[in-house]
């Protein structure tokens, strides 16, 4: 079976919305990766009695899209069979979207995408240029015909378990480079839903978040340029450095739990919360570890 991971940051408006709907697919365990939550998401999550929901709690934010990655690698450790990602925020009707992207999985699909823009249709500036260098960078790596504007940074999509275990960290915490790996390894990668980003639900956020959010793809994107001819690793535009929120990402943490779940470490243990009664086999975590809550 697999397994979900659902990133969440100040998610209490809808977090309880995207678990009714994953809670009724055919999955293993749900990964929860609470970071830097100020709200009740944590209390709203805890009142939710399913034996499949692990909670990985973090009181510091870790940026954008690394909780993602903290979430694969415990999946990973917990040997999972392929993974689903869900955000936090999306609280639309995607049951069915989300079914067929592990019906992909099923049909030995590695990198599984939504294409949340199945449509043509007018679009701001800034949204243009993001999608340009989306576009550029799917050309690149000959991916255009098949995958349009789809990209692991926007809407639900999985991996399979090849692509968790072949795919480092920081490349699912750097979306983009997530199909250049993908690319460079012979991974399949397709398109296995559609779904407008409205229904999706996410929120609106205000316009300085819409201009980081498109500094950040596109340095992203320029990252997977570079490691597509396997140059240095760099996010500048000529004289620009297109950073966003990139700054922001704890690599630093991401590498700590990667190391912790390797060597059964107690920085692993004190942020997991698992089922009460619940056994961990002794060959994931450490055999002095017990379910706990808090």
């Amino acid at each position: 079976m697999y397994d979900v991971v659902i990133p969440v940051y100040n998610e209490e408006k809808s977090i309880l919305a995207v678990l009714a709907t994953v809670l009724e697919l055919p999955l293993r365990y749900i990964i929860l990766v609470l970071n830097g939550c100020t709200d009740r998401t944590l209390e709203l999550t805890r009142s939710v009695p399913d034996s499949r929901i692990h909670t990985i709690y973090f009181s510091e934010p870790l940026g954008i899209d690394v909780p993602r990655a903290v979430g694969a690698l415990y999946a990973r450790k917990m040997n999972s069979e392929g993974v689903l990602f869900v955000d936090g925020d999306m609280s639309g009707n995607i049951f069915k979207n989300l079914e067929e992207l592990l019906a992909a999985l099923d049909q030995e699909v590695d990198v599984a995408l939504t294409n949340c823009y199945p449509y043509i249709t007018d679009r701001a500036n800034l949204a243009q240029l993001v999608s340009r260098f989306r576009a550029n960078l799917n050309k690149e790596l000959g991916l255009f015909q098949a995958l349009g504007l789809a990209t692991p940074t926007h809407g639900p999509h999985a991996l399979s378990v090849k692509a968790l275990e072949m795919i480092p960290p920081e490349g699912i915490a750097i979306p983009p480079l997530s199909l250049v790996w993908a690319a460079k390894l012979g991974l399949k990668t397709q398109v296995a839903t559609s779904i407008r980003h409205q229904s999706l639900k996410s929120p609106r956020k205000h316009r300085k978040h819409a201009r980081l959010i498109a500094e950040t793809i596109i340095g992203d994107c320029i990252m997977g340029f570079a490691l597509a001819h396997d140059e240095p690793l760099t996010r500048s535009l000529g004289k620009h450095q297109l950073l966003g929120y990139h700054p922001e990402r704890r690599f630093d943490i991401l590498n700590l739990w990667n190391e912790s779940l390797a060597v059964s470490h107690p920085f692993c243990e004190q942020h997991l919360i698992i089922p009460y009664r619940i056994v961990i086999p002794q060959s994931h975590l450490s055999p002095e570890t017990d379910p706990f809550e808090i």
